[in-house]
């Protein structure tokens, strides 16, 4: 099984941003022969059904029974809302489709509009991806002045208009939920399922939530067939994947890999393996938000989802990132922990309040100054965090965290015991120690709150007298 290009097929031709240069690759036939042959929507949703696509973004829902669950009688508006909020920690593969193949994504676009009766489309891009929302934006403007786009698409009586939309720079935002509230201008934060969005989605109307990965492939797969397509993979995870790979390798960048693939494979002969030649220590395969793997597990896995699953992790968006041995995972936890901390909506308590215990935690132990029993009180936080969500933030801080002092526990063990790390032989953040403090001590003053000292309030004449007219809702404070 050898490296194979799908969606990355024509990302390397000179031009290929250009909608004559797509144009003479192939692209927009399948969209005008859609048209013109006036297919029926139905088809297209069996066809990318039994391609086996499954959602590139995270959650590897099939793309194709995804689609079938929009009611084709409901008299409401349908929409298509492209998620380009690729926000996850470690990866970076929609942004390269952004900026290099934009007309192979729009083209996506329009075949899964068209697929479930969507008149309106949506991409909606991180606020940060100011290249990316350039070449999208250009790329919508040729292909609305090539007839591609607007009412009555190349005389086939179909309308479609598809605009840009960009986020705020918002991890939760990837959340298709989440994403669905920004749209509609309102605070980015995940809904309650069910109602799912296929049924009620924007703007309560059916609506259907795809990855850029998952709609770059779309095209390939109308013109070559579910056959053509399901030759690559096995036979749960079909197709290729594009995985973005960082941290200590040889060779980090975004590579698309054939599902089913060898882990240790993939990470010797074409990653190169670890950079300067050192060892292995552990993997996080999906993006920060997943389980991390010991290089036992990663090299016994092949690169799907199943296989991966049952080796203890999560495939998730392919967002690979590599530990080598000389990483510190205390430190590591501490900047996840700093980032979910940071991105948490605040809509659910236990994110809210259980991300920033888990940051505080982390911070005192790399000063030197962990509470007692730091480790287990870490241990039964997460705990509490995990499953107890409306979305899976929640989750994402406690898997990479917790995977890593359950399977690298000495290394956490070392720095609550000696103040410094096992690996690096420092106290990374030193410069938070309270010298007042002896070690081993409980944060902050007794919970004693509100003091009586701060907030005295009289009671009297709190009764109402007609005479001296609407008493005030709150007295003034006494003096003391």
């Amino acid at each position: 099984m050898a490296l194979e290009k799908i969606v990355f097929k024509g990302i390397d031709i000179p031009g290929r941003t250009e909608i004559s240069v797509y144009e003479d690759g192939g692209g927009y036939a399948q969209w005008k022969r859609v048209l013109s042959e006036k297919i029926e929507p139905n088809e297209l949703i069996e066809t990318v059904k039994a391609s086996g696509l499954r959602g590139r973004g995270g959650a590897g829902f099939p793309t194709g029974l995804k689609w079938s669950f929009v009611p084709a009688d409901s008299p409401k508006p349908k929409y298509m809302l492209c998620n380009a909020d690729e926000s996850e920690p470690g990866t970076f593969k929609d942004r390269e489709i952004l900026e290099k193949d934009p007309h192979q994504l729009l083209e996506g676009v329009l075949l899964g509009s068209y697929a479930i009766g969507a008149n309106t489309a949506y991409i909606y891009l991180r606020g940060e991806f100011v290249k990316g929302w350039k070449m999208v934006e250009r790329a919508i403007a040729e292909a609305r002045e090539a007839g591609y786009i607007g009412k009555n698409v190349l005389g086939s009586g179909f309308d479609i208009e598809v605009w840009t939309h960009r986020g705020a720079g918002a991890y939760i935002c990837g959340e298709e939920t989440a994403m669905i509230n920004s749209l509609e201008g309102k605070r980015g934060e995940p809904r309650l399922k069910p109602p799912f969005p296929a049924v009620e989605g924007f703007y309560k109307c059916p609506t259907i939530v795809n990855n850029v990965e998952t709609l770059a492939a779309v095209p390939k797969i109308v013109e070559n067939g579910p056959e053509w397509y399901g030759q690559w993979g096995t036979e749960k995870s079909k197709g290729t994947k594009l995985w973005s790979v960082c941290g200590h390798v040889a060779r980090p960048g975004v590579y698309e890999v054939p599902l089913g693939y060898p882990a240790q494979k993939f990470f010797e002969e074409d990653l190169g393996g670890c950079w300067n030649g050192n060892k292995l220590k552990a993997v996080i395969p999906g993006g920060s938000s997943v389980f991390a793997m010991t290089p036992d597990e990663f090299f016994a896995c092949n690169l799907d989802y199943e296989s991966i699953a049952e080796h203890g992790s999560m495939l998730g968006s392919g967002g690979m990132i590599i530990f080598d041995e000389t990483a510190c995972l205390v430190e590591a936890s501490t900047v996840i922990a700093h980032f979910y901390a940071h991105e948490s909506c605040g809509q659910c308590t236990p994110c809210r309040e259980g991300c920033g215990w888990v940051l505080r935690m982390f911070r005192d132990i790399e000063a030197g100054q962990p509470q007692p029993g730091a480790k287990d009180v870490l241990l039964d936080v997460m705990d509490q965090i995990f499953g107890a969500t409306i979305c899976p933030l929640g989750d994402s801080i406690v898997m990479p965290i917790k995977s890593m002092m359950e399977k690298f526990p000495e290394e956490f063990e070392y720095y609550i015991r000696e103040g410094k790390s096992m690996v690096t032989g420092k106290t990374r953040l030193a410069q938070l120690a309270q010298p007042d403090k002896p070690e081993n001590w409980r944060r902050g003053e007794p919970f004693d709150y509100p003091r009586e000292q701060d907030y005295k309030t009289s009671f009297k004449g709190l009764a109402h007298d007609l005479s001296r007219g609407p008493e005030p809702l709150f007295t003034k404070f006494e003096d003391e």
